[in-house]
């Protein structure tokens, strides 16, 4: 592209009013390294920023010729009544956009427009630097800046992997357990990092792996980091033993840790092997010099079919440690536990700042870096150096010498204990906190409570002694840490002992693994005593920890006696027994009373149920709204937390859920600036664990606190108890700025609730009576502009390209559903790209077994095909299920125009004998059964579908025991309405033993005598074979499979993969031009001979791949073509077959076709001959060119072959054949080689004379075209002999006519 076409391009395109995103992006021209240009493009429908990028660096990539970079983000009010445009904000992928840069290019676009813009970011760093988000990003640019002033790099052991960067290129933090200055590691390369293996257990191992091309029944289908198979990841390798073997991996020596360190990983856990995890697949610990080691991470997930993140809480470590990962099973298989993309946050000290003084509102730490103010003398050392926890308080207590009058006596059976983790277990790493909180070591004691197996559940206390009285100027206030882990933790509460006694602080559940820093404030007018009260549940493993409890000087002992305080009264007794029915969505009990407290704001006392669950220094509160009318609201406050995290709230257990829940809430965000933060709803499920957002908000949403915005998020049906959270992250807290919730609703969500949402849907509006599987690992989306039913409209898409896919199933289920009688279930479909995965259709019932009904995989090309999925009667309630399938990462499913009715399925188009027999019959001597290649000793290994034993067909013995000679048996379809026109059976058909005898196939009319399309009598070898034949009768009629027993022993006939084209069959002598399908060439699902598909579409339909400007027939961009494409996935210089049918012996046969290759050295073509198992080389190109070109080669075979052409994706281009055509037994230069010989196939000749008029016409336009094209020829390289093992190639044919002419589906763009 030259730099004229550059100026093409608009600089400008924004939607017309409204807020939305927009990105600023540099569009480089590839052949001019200076040409560029930078274009600002902002719509309203984009959910995210990368959603622009994505699409306008897709299409102008695909026009050739450039590369897109993004510049960075913001958002756009634009107001185009008022001729005002407004640009701000930030993209948090990608960054601040240089808005002055984007508003110049707008004026320019929009003359006689105000157009302004607002870099608040400066101005609020220097306002707000007090708080620790902006501290954080000062001392990061500070450090920066003071290691690029360093020229000397040769730093001191004592400074490497300290998580900062001494030297200009970070090479001080390479190979620390991170490559700084991303302090990341995703074990891309072989060093891994520095991480190794710690010699001990050779059973047991971690070792660097990457899926590969390969599914394997464990581990995982592809790496965290890139979500490719090609990525790497550590995995455990396979384990049978007698008693539990441990795997670890260690990182390098790390100088120390702050205590806001945390490590964040992704972690897969799967019982493939259905052996059981055990108690401790996965878990983490810190190790010292002197070979002490404390856990500081337990899983506490089941296992699941995908990655998941978790946080690790390293915390405050002075001295120099190893992290090591182990997992700890007896049995289980490769792969099944592994860990990806370990990174570090947070884990350097304050440096000093560039002005060499610290701002108002912080101290100076002896090392001259800054902290907080409130982190001073709060039992943490923040500065590094301790010089911020130099104090002297009244009643500090860390428990390493004693209780300091701490009162652990209770009426409680439970008691609180000082003690020290080697007392509880070094052993188990589930009992306990794992270290103590003062030290950070395994030595270090506290105070731990968790359940007796004489006393399961229960609550526990311990209190104080007096405390003198306290006011509103010199209130007492307490820091403390707690660690509250594990499902026996239910809660911890801090209560006030005076005349009465009443909380003033809680904790509700578990918190995770970590110490979680706390402030409790008390202002108490009488002597008084503080109070703690742990409730514990029967659960598993867990407890309650208590570390570190400070005092400030204001809570003075007091000596004067106590008054006998006023219990409080004990709560009324709940009319349930069952906890599982407590906020089940149904009211149990008369008044409600089970589900006042789960988070329902129609309840009065159900915003109560959301509990605070936040660890850091933001946190939600409940505050109320005093307007007109009182209303609660949940808003964003700072909080004494250490970690820099989100603020949490989350609801009690709920659930489960039916297919209809939604929740409901009103919320804002505003202040005066352009970015208050962000807000989000997550789900936590039981089983799974944290799933990913499910909504989410960022930016603003107004500039007064006076007004609200509306949403309904779908939560939909969840078999498992979960939790919902909003979780929030302010930018800054002054009064002027707020995120804040409030009239939170649970709508809809009983699982007793059964929408009457229809299952026949276009997905036009809504989903209809379909919703997502939450069990999954990810969601079909609804898209717009690739339809079916009205070309621009809606459709149901999973795009195995996106980056974000992470696991190999995406679900969508139906409403539960009873039928008494046959259906239907018709759809249309895509399975387009080379490496897209299948569609399966299923029966589910209530118990979780599942029913195959219907399966389709492997390239179907860039059209919709029609499904029809006979669904028998059921006796019990079920739901209906597609699922898609991943087999790689290039490609795309879709899925439209679902009709679910009362009646039998008409023929199908397409039938592989899956699940179903299609309506088949069989008559005769002996039966057509239903087999596979596990099921049956006789018969093919491997389906033609699927190409693996697990895959189905129909066989017929033909044994003389089982059907005598003359005798036959008959395989007949259901009735399929006759066309005006000729049409095509396709079949594939196997014969096996010692004279397998005789298949014939007929055409038999409702009202005629049948007709022979097609009879082979050979015993072909162990493959399967295309067969074919035409169909002119026009009235109803059905297919009939005969096969002849001709007396021989240990002989099978074999049936599979019947489909129906629309158009006649192409002849013996066959050119494809491809616009009526594959004529017979085929690709193959067999994974040890190839791992791609090669794929049909034109130009005009594609929307996504890079393809030749035009299809060769026609030189438009209507036609179609073959191809392989270039794309970002993971598949380059994988490879593709593409097959022949089998073809008699020849002494010359010419092969000829148009190949497309504009990028030399990049994707390559080989021409193979396939004979048996040897096949020869006779051709490879890789010599690139920007327009069709063309080849031709004889080709000699002393045996039955088959033609191969291989692709191999390129990286860069594209690689596209058409117009493939063969001359049987005639050569090159147009000399008959061959003798003709009989055909038994009678049908295909008669078929053949009817046709021949169609090839004339072909042949004439393509004769124009030849004589306009350059024309090269390549005869035949030297061929090199390889042999291969294959069991059979299983050629997944299909044509486009099942359903529609390609012409017609062109024609909708």
């Amino acid at each position: 592209m030259s730099a004229e076409r550059l100026s093409k391009i608009p600089e400008v395109d924004l939607d017309p009013n409204g807020v939305f995103k927009y990105v600023l992006i540099r569009v480089h021209n590839k052949d001019e390294d200076d040409s560029y240009v930078d274009i600002v493009r902002g719509y309203a429908w984009a959910e995210y920023h990368a959603d622009i990028y994505d699409r306008v660096s897709g299409e102008l990539e695909r026009a050739g010729g450039v590369d897109c970079e993004c510049l960075g983000g913001g958002r756009i009010k634009h107001d185009s009544a008022e001729k005002k445009i407004h640009v701000y904000g930030y993209s948090m992928g990608f960054g601040r956009a240089k808005h002055s840069v984007s508003t110049e290019k707008i004026k320019t676009h929009y003359p006689g427009y105000e157009v302004t813009w607002a870099d608040e970011e400066q101005t609020r760093f220097m306002a707000t630097c007090h708080w620790i988000l902006c501290l954080c990003l000062g001392l990061n640019i500070a450090q920066r800046a003071a290691a690029l002033e360093r020229e000397d790099c040769s730093t001191s052991p004592e400074v490497r992997c300290d998580f900062v960067c001494d030297c200009k290129d970070c090479s001080d933090e390479q190979g620390c357990g991170y490559e700084g200055p991303e302090f990341l590691c995703d074990f891309e390369h072989e060093g891994m990092c520095g991480w190794t293996e710690m010699p001990g257990e050779d059973e047991y191992t971690w070792q660097r792996h990457q899926r590969g091309n390969r599914h394997s029944i464990s581990g995982p289908s592809c790496d965290f980091t890139t979500g490719t198979s090609t990525g790497w990841f550590m995995a455990v390798t396979a384990v049978t033993s007698d008693s539990p073997r441990t795997a670890v991996l260690v990182s390098p020596t790390i100088q120390h840790s702050s205590p806001t360190c945390r490590l964040r990983l992704g972690y897969f856990i799967w019982d493939s092997g259905d052996t059981g995890l055990g108690d401790a697949p996965l878990w983490a610990s810190v190790s010292w010099d002197n070979g002490e080691q404390a856990v500081v991470w337990r899983l506490e997930s089941s296992s699941f079919r995908g990655w998941r993140e978790a946080f690790i809480y390293i915390g405050r470590i002075p001295g120099s440690f190893q992290i090591h990962v182990h997992s700890r099973r007896s049995e289980g298989r490769h792969g099944d536990v592994s860990i990806d993309h370990m990174e570090f946050l947070d884990c350097a000290f304050p440096v000093p700042p560039e002005s060499a003084s610290c701002p108002p509102g912080y101290v100076t730490c002896e090392s001259k870096g800054c902290v907080e103010d409130y982190k001073v003398c709060d039992g943490t050392d923040d500065c590094g150096d301790g010089t911020d926890e130099d104090c002297d308080q009244n009643l500090s207590c860390d428990f390493e010498d004693g209780d300091c009058e701490w009162d652990l006596r209770t009426f409680s059976p439970l008691k609180w204990r000082r003690t020290n983790q080697i007392n509880i277990s070094l052993s188990e790493p589930l009992q306990g906190p794992g270290r103590d909180h003062t030290n950070n070591t395994v030595s270090g004691y506290f105070l731990y409570v968790t359940k007796e197996e004489s006393t399961p559940a229960d609550w526990t206390s311990f209190h104080s002694l007096p405390l003198a009285p306290t006011n509103d100027t010199h209130p007492c206030r307490m820091i403390i840490y707690t660690h509250q882990f594990g499902g026996v933790s239910g809660g911890l509460s801090v209560l006030v002992a005076e005349n009465k006694i009443y909380p003033v602080w809680e904790r509700g559940g578990a918190l995770g693994d970590l110490w979680v820093k706390s402030e409790v404030e008390f202002v108490v007018n009488s002597t008084f005593q503080i109070l703690f009260v742990a409730a514990l549940r029967d659960q598993a493993y867990g407890g309650i920890a208590i570390d570190d409890i400070i005092l400030s000087p204001e809570c003075v002992p007091s000596e004067e006696d106590m008054p006998e305080p006023g219990f409080p009264k004990p709560p009324a007794h709940s009319c349930i027994e069952d906890l599982l029915k407590i906020c089940d969505f149904h009211e149990d009990c008369a008044n409600g009373e089970d589900e006042a407290r789960c988070g329902d704001f129609s309840y009065e006392t159900g915003s109560s149920g959301w509990t605070d669950a936040s660890i850091g220094n933001q946190a939600w509160q409940l505050e109320l709204e005093s307007n007109s009318i009182e209303e609660e609201f949940l808003f964003v406050t700072g909080a004494p937390g250490q970690q820099l995290t989100e603020a949490q709230t989350r609801t009690p257990l709920l659930g489960p859920s039916g297919p209809a829940c939604t929740l409901q809430f009103s919320f804002r965000l505003a202040g005066n600036g352009s970015d208050i933060g962000y807000l989000a709803v997550f789900v936590k499920d039981t089983l799974l664990g944290t799933e990913s957002v499910l909504w989410e908000f960022d930016g603003k949403t107004n500039e007064t606190m006076d007004s609200w915005r509306k949403e309904e998020v779908y939560i939909g049906a969840r078999v498992h108890r979960f939790q919902l959270e909003f979780r929030a992250r302010a930018e800054d807290l002054f009064s002027s700025y707020e995120i804040a919730v409030k009239d939170v609703y649970f709508v809809d969500c009983s699982p007793l609730f059964i929408p009457s949402g229809d299952l026949s849907c276009n997905f036009e509006v809504n989903m209809c009576g379909w919703y997502q599987d939450h069990t999954d690992n990810y969601d079909w989306k609804l898209r717009s502009g690739m339809d079916h039913t009205v070309h621009d409209g809606r459709s149901l898409v999973v795009d195995m390209w996106d980056t974000s896919l992470r696991g190999l199933f995406g679900r969508l289920l139906s409403f539960r559903q009873t039928a008494d009688k046959e259906h239907c279930l018709s759809f249309f479909y895509k399975l387009y790209g080379p490496n897209t995965g299948k569609l399966s259709v299923k029966l589910l019932f209530d118990d979780g077994s599942e029913e195959l009904l219907w399966m389709r995989s492997g390239a179907h090309g860039n059209v919709w095909h029609e499904g029809h999925c006979p669904v028998p009667p059921q006796l019990s309630a079920f739901q209906l299920v597609f699922e898609a399938s991943r087999s790689g990462f290039d490609g795309q499913l879709a899925l439209d125009d679902v009709a679910f009715m009362e009646r039998p399925c008409s023929l199908p188009t397409m039938c592989s004998f899956e699940s179903q027999t299609c309506g088949f019959s069989s008559t005769g001597r002996a039966k057509w059964v239903h087999r596979s290649g596990t099921s049956s000793n006789t018969g093919p290994r491997t389906d033609h579908s699927l190409e693996t034993e697990n895959g189905f067909y129909m066989l017929a013995y033909t044994d003389a025991e089982v059907l005598p000679r003359g005798s036959v048996t008959t395989l007949t379809s259901p009735v399929r309405q006759g066309l005006a026109h000729t049409e095509c059976v396709n079949f594939w058909y196997h014969t096996g033993g010692d004279q397998p005898g005789t298949l014939n196939v007929y055409v038999t009319p409702s009202d005629g005598e049948r007709i022979l399309i097609f009879s082979s009598s050979l015993s072909q070898g162990h493959t399967w074979r295309h067969g074919q034949g035409n169909v002119s009768w026009h009235g109803d009629w059905k297919l009939q499979f005969e096969g002849m027993g001709e007396g021989g022993s240990f002989g099978y006939i074999a049936i599979d993969d019947v489909t129906y084209s629309t158009h006649s069959c192409p002849l013996p002598d066959r050119l494809c031009n491809f616009e009526r399908g594959f004529c017979g060439w085929s690709n193959t699902q067999n994974p040890s001979v190839d791992w791609l598909d090669w794929d049909l579409t034109s130009v005009r339909a594609e929307t996504f791949y890079n393809t030749p400007p035009s299809d060769h027939t026609f030189y438009t961009e209507e036609g179609h073509f073959l191809f392989l494409p270039n794309s970002n996935r993971d598949t380059f210089s994988q490879n593709a077959w593409l097959l022949s049918p089998h073809l008699a012996p020849t002494k010359g046969t010419c092969l000829s076709f148009w190949l497309y290759q504009p990028t030399i050295y990049d994707s390559k073509l080989k021409v193979w001959r396939l004979s048996g198992e040897t096949k020869q080389e006779l051709l490879m190109l890789d010599e690139g060119g920007e327009d069709w070109k063309y080849f031709s080669m004889n080709i000699t075979s002393e045996t039955e072959y088959q033609i191969v052409l291989e692709g191999f994706k390129g990286e860069k281009g594209v690689l596209a054949v058409d117009d493939i055509w063969y001359t049987v037994g005639v050569n090159c230069v147009g000399k008959t080689t061959d003798q003709p010989s009989s055909s038994a196939n009678a049908g295909a000749i008669v078929a053949a004379v009817v046709v021949i008029l169609v090839l004339l016409v072909i042949l004439a336009v393509l004769t124009v075209y030849y004589m306009k094209t350059k024309q090269t020829s390549a005869s035949a390289t030297s061929a090199d002999e390889a042999t291969i093992s294959y069991s059979s190639f299983g050629n997944n044919l299909y044509q486009s006519g099942d359903t529609e002419r390609l012409e017609e589906v062109t024609d909708r763009g």
